[in-house]
């Protein structure tokens, strides 16, 4: 039985609004699989209509969704109505941005929907709320908790030109460094191999391990980490059968004949990740959360307040986050 994707609004004064309605208005045109919008109608038709566009809204159940989709944009309300001005965030944004949050996860455990898609939030909106989490990542960790057991969530980025994961997230440099463990690299490409095989219908995953150091560590000249943490966790997971190269210089990894030598590369900090893949596929680029029991896609970009209710926000990163859930969500043979 075929189900909807639950698509969060994300950060009410963002281009969440924005980019949903967009994409719903472009659902035939580019093939857009089924989604309802979690949010609330009178919010998304006022945001519409500064918009300048003409377009249908339903109130609606995750059951009703899919026979909505062609005539209308399906909303199911969160509970919370949000007031925020696009590029302005109020004290409505944090409860309707989590709500939304919590209600797609539920959805999907639910049996209702098919895949949780997420609309960027603003977190420093949601901390300032309390919110205790660095990020979108973890939070649906610990919604994805079972028995008291939280499941350790791995951040890929993916498009049809590149996949990144990196091994440490949203912390600092220093922090990430210091956090940075042979059994961390093994348990994130574990994690990332059995979701490739799984979801991504890859058999024998190509891992690239990128050194921390510049150079891999130039045999411990420029740091001691890749000998001593790195290649250990290439030796690992080669033993078990594996298919990892590494640790390799960071520099040389994301030109084009290299990129077709892997089917991801495994970075070990943030940016050396995030970089390469925002520089070749902006547009198309997607966020996936890995190893939780439910699928998680989302634009791999933020807020953009600047440019919140003025037409300008590209919905492409949204409809590839769409697209991307429902062919992790499809049956595999």
């Amino acid at each position: 039985m075929l189900k909807p994707l639950a698509l969060t609004i994300g950060e009410p004064a963002g281009i969440g609004p924005d980019i949903a309605i967009e994409a719903w208005r472009r659902r035939a045109d580019l093939g857009v699989p089924p989604f309802y919008l979690l949010g609330d109608p009178g919010f998304i038709g006022d945001r519409a209509k500064r918009l300048g566009v003409e377009i249908a809204l339903a109130k609606a159940t995750p059951s009703d969704a899919i026979d909505i989709f062609s005539d209308a944009l399906p909303i199911v309300s969160v509970g919370h109505v949000p007031t925020a001005a696009p590029g302005q965030p109020d004290d409505s944004s944090a409860k309707v941005a989590i709500a939304a949050i919590r209600q797609a996860v539920e959805d999907v455990k639910a049996g209702s929907a098919a895949a949780v898609v997420t609309n960027p939030i603003a977190k420093s909106v949601l901390y300032r709320a309390g919110f205790n989490h660095p990020g979108h990542t973890e939070f649906l960790a610990e919604l994805a908790a079972y028995n008291g057991k939280v499941p350790l969530p791995v951040m890929m980025l993916w498009s049809p030109t590149l996949a990144v994961v990196p091994v440490t997230i949203h912390v600092s440099l220093r922090d990430a460094i210091a956090q940075l463990t042979s059994d961390l690299i093994v348990t994130t490409a574990r994690i990332l191999v059995a979701d490739m095989i799984a979801r991504f219908g890859i058999a024998r995953p190509r891992l690239a391990i990128a050194g921390l150091n510049p150079h891999a560590g130039e045999d411990g000249s420029l740091g001691t980490e890749d000998r001593t943490i790195v290649a250990p966790a290439v030796a690992t997971l080669r033993s078990e059968g594996i298919d990892a190269k590494g640790p390799l210089p960071a520099d040389t990894m994301f030109h084009a004949a290299a990129r077709q030598r892997y089917d991801c590369a495994i970075c070990m900090y943030h940016d050396q990740a995030l970089i390469p893949i925002k520089t070749l596929a902006f547009d198309d680029g997607v966020n996936v959360t890995l190893g939780l029991p439910f699928i998680r896609t989302s634009p791999d970009h933020g807020t953009a307040f600047d440019i919140a209710g003025t037409g300008q926000a590209n919905p492409s990163s949204l409809i590839a986050a769409l697209k991307l859930a429902a062919r992790m969500a499809a049956p595999r043979a």
